[in-house]
C-alpha cells in the first residue's frame, strides 16, 4: 500500500482509493454537514447546474456554496462549516465551491473508492482508507489551479496517519506537516480568500472532532452524491 499527494488538481492521480482535501472551507464543510444530520451532499461543478438541481429538489434541499469565499447570489447558504453544525435545514445540501466539489468530481472520474477530508475527520478517513487496502492518492483542491499551503498541510497529516510507503511527494506533503507548530498555523498561512474568514479557519483547524466518512456514491447527471 503506497499514498502519493497530488498537489495541484491538474496532476491527473489516480488510485483505487482517493481522499479529497479542500480543508477551508468545502471538505470541512461536508463532514460537519454530514455529522450535523443532513443526509446527503451533492457536489456540482457549476452554480447553473446547482441552482437548477434546487429547483428540480424544491423543499427537500437546501443550496450552498461561494465563489472566491463569497456567498454565491440566490443561494440558501454559503460554505461555513459552522453554520452547517447548527443542523440540517433540509434533507440534501446542495454545494457548489470554487476549488472543492470540482475536485471531487475529477477524483470520482479516477478512482474507485472517493472519501472525503479534513483535519475535522482526519482520523476517521485515514482508518477507512487503510481499510480499503489500496494505494491511495490525495487530492488537493488547492486555489484556482495553484498550489495552497493549507491543503498540503492536512494532506501531509493524512500521509503521517496512514503510515505506508510514500512516494516522493506524499514524503513532501508530510515534510511540510512537520514544519507548522499547529494545524492553525498552517492553515493561516492561506493566501487566498477575502478577510473575515478568520472564525472558519479555526474551525477547520480543529482536529478529529468528527467520525463520519464521506463517501462518493454515485452521479446524478453531473453531480455528485456523497452520504456519510
Amino acid at each position: 500500500m503506497t499514498v502519493h499527494v497530488a498537489f495541484v488538481p491538474a496532476e491527473e492521480a489516480a488510485a483505487p482509493v482517493g481522499i479529497v482535501i479542500d480543508v477551508v472551507r468545502a471538505t470541512s464543510s461536508i463532514a460537519q454537514a454530514l455529522a450535523s444530520g443532513y443526509e446527503r451532499v451533492v457536489c456540482c461543478r457549476e452554480i447553473d447546474e446547482a441552482l437548477a438541481l434546487r429547483a428540480e429538489l424544491g423543499d427537500e434541499a437546501v443550496v450552498g456554496g461561494e465563489r472566491n469565499g463569497i456567498v454565491v447570489p440566490g443561494f440558501d447558504v454559503g460554505a461555513s462549516p459552522r453554520d452547517f453544525a447548527a443542523g440540517p435545514r433540509a434533507a440534501t445540501l446542495i454545494l457548489s465551491t470554487t476549488n472543492g466539489t470540482a475536485t471531487i468530481l475529477a477524483a470520482a472520474d479516477r478512482c474507485d473508492t472517493v472519501l472525503i477530508g479534513s483535519l475535522r475527520n482526519l482520523s476517521a478517513v485515514c482508518a477507512a482508507a487503510r481499510a480499503s487496502g489500496g494505494d491511495v492518492a490525495v487530492f488537493c483542491a488547492g486555489f484556482k489551479g495553484a498550489f495552497a499551503f493549507d491543503d498540503a498541510y492536512c494532506a501531509g497529516r493524512v500521509v503521517d496517519s496512514l503510515g505506508v510507503e510514500r512516494s516522493d511527494a506524499a514524503d513532501a506533503a508530510a515534510r511540510i506537516a512537520a514544519s507548522f507548530d499547529s494545524p492553525l498555523e498552517a492553515l493561516n498561512t492561506r493566501t487566498y480568500g477575502p478577510p473575515g474568514l478568520e472564525a472558519d479557519i479555526e474551525f477547520c483547524a480543529e482536529v478529529d472532532k468528527l467520525d463520519v466518512v464521506p463517501r462518493f456514491t454515485r452521479m446524478l447527471g453531473s453531480a455528485a452524491e456523497v452520504l456519510g
